[in-house]
């Protein structure tokens, strides 16, 4: 029972997670003038990091309550500490070198965080293989 548990909430973050990259973020930027997809972005992916980062925690919990200490734990565990990253570090950094206009530093800090996102993808679709 608790296995299929940790399946559907692991799926339901990558359900997220798909949402977010691949839909809702892009049509962002398709259907907002820039400076109102910005005010968006910024509004919304606090949401996102936090949602999928309780999510996570949640599964780690039942990891460690049944001293389950297997690949599938660690690679739960590595997504929600990368989202905790993301929400208190990468993201505010990114953020600010936006609003300093420091292009080249802002699109370094975006990749990190879409390399971070791809990891995560993979991290959480091996532990549903």
């Amino acid at each position: 029972m608790s296995e299929q548990i940790i399946m559907n909430m692991v799926s339901l973050v990558l359900g997220i997670m798909l949402f977010f990259s691949f839909i809702l973020a892009p049509m962002i930027f398709k259907v907002l003038p820039p400076d109102n997809a910005g005010v968006f972005i910024r509004a919304i992916f606090p949401y996102y990091y936090l949602v999928n980062l309780l999510i996570l925690g949640l599964v780690s919990g039942f990891y460690i309550f049944y001293q389950t200490f297997i690949l599938d734990f660690y690679l739960v565990l590595t997504s929600a500490l990368l989202f905790f990253f993301n929400l208190v570090y990468l993201m505010p950094k990114i953020n600010k070198l936006k609003d300093e206009r420091n292009e080249k530093a802002f699109k370094i800090s975006h990749f990190i965080s879409v390399v971070i996102n791809f990891a995560q993808l993979v991290m959480l679709g091996i532990v549903l293989a």
